[in-house]
């Protein structure tokens, strides 16, 4: 099964010391918020990755390749495609990475160069909700595909030459570009849940490239949930203070006062 994909193009002074992320065997996710330029601290609870995001703020997604051999990461992004904006599925085109290579998605592709930026927003302003598709909002997934190797040419031996005097030249192999691009906690009120929104849009340059999977199932899911910061303190996610809880005493006082 061979699919045209959309690989980035990585631009030199884009590589970043790897944050704490979404850790995969093949793949690490990780999120930026883009207007305070910090990379979103994970937090693990009961064995799911979070990040606690700012409604309002621009945020991007960058992957970062485990492996020494081309991968496929195609992108959801609450329940949507990133990149062709269907409700994901693994089937679909995605961003090709080298070995070892990172990229970093900054939205919605909307062309061969540009991108309608992801912004944290209400559920009710998210990209899926508006769509008709608000079921799956407030999650980050990659489903992770191994390249299909290719036939290894092996030159024909002298007497096969000399029997075939007109067997074919091997093709030239095309590589495929890489892919660049405590107390008061617990106390905090929950607010609306937090989704994608579709933002403005900006310049982000990348081209097909032809990219055959080895399986139609993917090697490797990486998944990392998003809420506000007090969503999740409100759960616990975020580590928080639980309250010690107040027993009655059964003498607290010698006299009756007036109420």
């Amino acid at each position: 099964m061979k699919t045209l994909l959309i690989a980035l193009a990585l631009a030199a002074g884009l590589a970043h010391a790897a944050p704490a992320s979404a850790v995969g065997r093949l793949l690490d996710l990780s999120v930026y918020d883009r207007d305070t330029g910090r990379s979103l601290p994970v937090y693990q609870h009961h064995g799911r990755y979070y990040v606690a995001g700012e409604p309002g703020h621009r945020y991007r997604i960058a992957l970062r390749s485990r492996s020494g051999e081309d991968l496929l990461a195609v992108l959801s992004v609450d329940g949507v495609n990133a990149v062709s904006g269907q409700t994901a599925g693994w089937s679909q085109a995605g961003y090709v990475l080298d070995p070892r290579a990172s990229t970093d998605v900054l939205g919605w592709r909307k062309s061969l160069s540009q991108v309608a930026d992801f912004v944290f927003t209400d559920i009710g302003q998210s990209y899926a909700a508006k769509t008709g598709r608000p079921d799956n909002v407030g999650v980050i997934g990659v489903a992770v595909f191994r390249r299909k190797p290719q036939p290894v040419y092996e030159p024909p031996m002298v007497s096969e030459i000399a029997a075939s005097p007109a067997a074919p030249a091997a093709a030239d192999a095309a590589a495929a570009p890489s892919a660049m691009r405590g107390a008061e906690q617990r106390a905090a009120k929950a607010s609306a849940p937090l989704g994608t929104g579709h933002g403005e849009r900006e310049y982000s340059s990348v081209t097909e490239v032809e990219f055959e999977r080895t399986s139609s199932s993917p090697d490797e899911v990486v998944t990392l949930y998003y809420d506000t910061w007090n969503n999740l303190a409100a759960q616990c996610v975020i580590p928080c203070e639980r309250p010690r809880p107040v027993r009655p005493e059964p003498f607290p006082g010698r006299f009756v006062p007036d109420p």
